[in-house]
């Protein structure tokens, strides 16, 4: 089995997933041909050495549509021969895209891939796609496919977990992610020309860092409507010892909607040849199912699978970006792995960064291995979590600079 090298980890900004957010006005082709662009730039990638390219989209409809990842690279300009995947694994889809790219290096199939995500959820709402199993509440509910709030509620309830401790997860997030634009740790941004307003968007959007504890306690459940109508309901029904669902989970330590693009370069040591020179090596992956009733519990049961398959613990991994998927998932996680809070989501998660959701895992991993840099440090784990109990963990190993 051939490794698999991350030769480079871009991504854009983070607009605010609305009519007014930074990348409203700018459509999902013109931001992938930016990072195509700026990774062919930036590392003198020969194009026609590209053998695939596999991304992640959730809404996959209208401007997304039509398999996105082929249809950009023609919209880029780049070479008719590089074939394009769209993938789709909910929130998951991002790293899922990377972890199929990195496969197609370990089998021999290709020597050089792109992967990441797109996501314009200001132009292409989530669920404007109708599918069945989330517009049809009967049959959601007669499926066990629950939206991804009601899950966390239900891990709240699992693990008696208050409202003030997600709210303090929430604004943790604010002030970590706060900190790191302001310190300049997302390196692995790439600024994006806006031209119907004639200026570049540079930093992420969503970030709120005026945001306090108190005004985090001002909101109200948003999930306990959902629950009256069924959902606390099915939940207690599967877990007879609870007697009540707590709706703790809010606007404010829930996933921003965002717009935002991410990509990966991922090959073999072939690529040393043309001079580039490798930052990570993926060491491993896995991808899991949990309990579709919580959701979005895949990221720490993924997590937990690729740390015993490797025989690690969470004092052996450097630092951890899991996937902040609502407050007590990111709980969950810390409680479970046992990682200590110094190496977890140092930078904050997409509470305060937002959530592009194809795009979400190539942004996490590209943050990992930036952050791996400027710390000097070796191993790290990111980690996602889907609809329906779905999870994947990537394990990366920083490769040293020469």
């Amino acid at each position: 089995m051939q490794p698999a090298f991350v030769y480079d980890a871009i991504r854009t900004p983070r607009g605010r997933g609305r009519a007014d957010g930074d990348l409203a006005g700018i459509s999902g082709f013109e931001l992938l041909k930016t990072l195509y662009d700026a990774l062919q730039q930036r590392t003198g990638l020969d194009k026609n050495s590209v053998d695939d390219v596999v991304l992640g989209c959730v809404t996959q409809m209208g401007e997304q549509g039509g398999n996105i990842a082929k249809t950009s690279l023609l919209y880029a300009g780049w070479p008719d021969s590089i074939p394009g995947m769209t993938i789709n694994r909910f929130c998951s889809s991002g790293l899922d895209a990377i972890n199929i790219a990195a496969m197609k290096i370990n089998t021999g199939q290709a020597s050089c891939t792109l992967a990441g995500g797109i996501e314009m959820m200001s132009r292409v709402p989530m669920l404007s796609d109708q599918a069945a199993m989330f517009a049809d509440a009967e049959l959601a509910l007669d499926n066990r496919m629950l939206m991804m709030g009601s899950g966390a509620d239900l891990i709240a309830s699992l693990h008696n977990i208050s409202r003030k401790q997600v709210d303090d997860i929430a604004f943790q997030s604010q002030q970590r992610a706060a900190l790191a634009r302001c310190k300049k740790h997302f390196k692995s941004i790439i600024p994006v020309y806006h031209p119907s307003k004639d200026t570049w968007v540079t930093e992420d959007e969503c970030i709120r860092e005026e945001l306090s504890l108190a005004d985090l306690a001002q909101l109200k459940p948003y999930f306990a409507e959902m629950g009256a109508n069924g959902v606390d309901a099915l939940q207690l029904s599967e877990h007879t010892h609870l007697s009540t669902i707590s709706h703790v989970h809010t606007a404010g330590n829930s996933p921003a909607m965002a717009d935002a693009a991410s990509l990966v370069m991922i090959g073999n040591s072939s690529l040393q040849d043309q001079g580039l020179v490798p930052r990570a090596r993926i060491l491993a992956a896995t991808t899991v199912c949990n309990d579709p009733l919580q959701v979005v519990s895949g990221c720490a049961a993924a997590t937990a699978k690729l740390m015993s398959d490797q025989g690690l613990t969470s004092a052996d991994v450097d630092l951890f970006e899991l996937h902040e998927a609502f407050a007590a998932t990111s709980i969950k996680c810390q409680r479970e792995l046992h990682i200590d809070a110094d190496k977890h989501n140092v930078n904050g998660g997409v509470i305060a960064l937002g959530h592009p959701m194809g795009a979400t895992g190539g942004i996490m991993l590209g943050m990992l291995i930036d952050e791996l840099e400027r710390r000097d440090l070796r191993l790290g784990v990111v980690a996602t979590s889907g609809a329906a109990g779905i999870g994947t963990a990537l394990l990366i190993q920083r490769e040293p600079s020469l």
